[in-house]
């Protein structure tokens, strides 16, 4: 893991030093490409096609109903079920409380405005199962997806080799009340979801993680159909702004809980200690040595890096322009700089908050944006899966206020046809 000083580089260096998850030559994208097209064509045909192809598994039924459903989910342990139940009170709880109603204005006597909200009829959640199943991201998923009283949503996941699903993703949906998971992965499942197959339906938003190539096709389906997506949520990734009252042992662990992702996730140590510096990539080597998923997590922290800076502010400097999906503040000192976090998904704060707390039971949205995104994306979150709908009501009185306002407006544009519409109501007595 390389380590840079931050006075030594310029603004080209910190350009490239911030750049990830790239398709410089595209080759990403002419595959999802691909594989969006066979499913736009082939429907059903192509979901079990690949399935064969990606997964090795040969799909009676490309979905599990919820006879199956409760089996699955009643062969896990009693201590998990209790972990899960903790998790989605906790997560729910948070999200609960994003709910609110807006109240009217008068912006002019007798003119009425105001918003109201309404759920998005029909949502599509996607829940990664390549190298790692993820049931906490069907939780973050599909609380707000309920408390927001979707109508309909639909559930993607990758088969198990055994050609279903886990256990543990089974229970995450029978507490949700899920008739039917696709059983369905990777850039097909975004695909199948945004034009829709003869089993799948089309859906109005996508949501949830994955690689690059889930990444991708969330970002041409959005283009390409009416399709909405949450985010552009791919590959993990944590910045740990650290200062000389950071603990070794809690970074390294930190920088590995994002690197065991996945081979492409990236962990990012910022520091006003080269002594910190030292010590948590000593501890690294220490604890990455006992991690099952050690020859991923090492393939990560490759691609991954160390900048010294001189103080928090530097460091803060560097993390905004970074804006990384998950920001650790490893300090004592964390509430001193809380006000210059710009751009970040989702943030921890101090010593004792580790970001694992927050991918599964502290209550917030672990479903973030990755790349830089968070420049201009926001997590997941209640919002997410509403939009909100403008009213406004105009009374005798109030035409006669704003009418002549309107009408010169229109004029100046040329829009006669809009002046008409205000000046027939101003000569007609109601």
């Amino acid at each position: 893991m390389k380590t840079y000083n931050y006075s030594s580089l310029n603004s080209e260096d910190i350009n490239k030093l911030v750049l990830r998850n790239t398709d410089s030559n595209n080759a990403i994208r002419e595959t999802v490409e691909t594989i969006i097209d066979a499913v736009k064509k082939d429907g059903d045909k192509a979901l079990k096609a690949f399935a064969l192809k990606f997964d090795q598994v040969d799909l009676p039924a490309l979905f599990i109903n919820k006879e199956e459903i409760a089996k699955l989910a009643n062969s896990i342990e009693p201590e998990v079920k209790k972990a899960i139940d903790t998790a989605y009170q906790n997560i729910r709880k948070f999200h609960e409380t994003q709910k609110s109603r807006e109240e009217k204005t008068e912006t002019t006597i007798g003119v009425t405005c105001w918003r109201e909200t309404r759920a998005i009829e029909k949502v599509g959640l996607y829940i990664p199962g390549g190298s790692a199943v993820l049931p906490s991201t069907f939780l973050m998923l599909g609380i707000p997806a309920r408390i927001a009283g979707c109508k309909e949503i639909i559930v993607c996941s990758p088969p198990q080799k055994n050609g279903s699903i886990n256990g543990y993703i089974a229970y995450v949906a029978q507490r949700l009340d899920i008739e039917k998971v696709y059983l369905v992965g990777g850039a097909q499942a975004v695909a199948a979801m945004a034009y829709g197959t003869e089993s799948i339906t089309k859906v109005d938003k996508i949501f949830g993680p994955g690689n690059q190539f889930v990444t991708m096709a969330k970002t041409i389906v959005q283009s390409t159909s009416n399709t909405a997506i949450d985010m552009p949520a791919g590959p993990s990734e944590v910045l740990v702004l650290a200062d000389e009252t950071a603990i070794p042992a809690f970074v390294a662990a930190d920088l590995l809980a994002q690197a065991e992702h996945g081979a492409d996730s990236q962990s990012i140590l910022v520091s006003t200690s080269q002594h910190i510096i030292d010590a948590a990539l000593k501890e690294l080597e220490k604890q990455i040595d006992v991690l099952p998923r050690k020859e991923i997590a090492a393939k990560a922290m490759a691609n991954s890096y160390a900048v010294l800076v001189k103080d928090l502010k530097e460091g803060m400097l560097f993390s905004n322009i970074y804006a990384p999906e998950h920001l650790i503040l490893a300090s004592e000192n964390w509430q001193s700089i809380t006000a210059d976090i710009v751009n970040a998904g989702s943030v921890f704060l101090g010593n004792l908050t580790p970001e694992s707390a927050g991918d599964y039971a502290s209550g917030t949205n672990h479903t973030l944006p990755t790349s830089a995104y968070a420049k201009s994306y926001s997590g997941v979150s209640l919002d997410s899966f509403v939009k909100k709908i403008t009213f406004q009501h105009i009374s005798q009185e109030g035409i006669q206020n704003l009418g002549p306002t309107v009408e010169i407006l229109a004029e100046i544009e040329g829009l006669q046809a809009h002046k008409n519409a205000v000046t027939v109501r101003l000569s007609t007595k109601n």
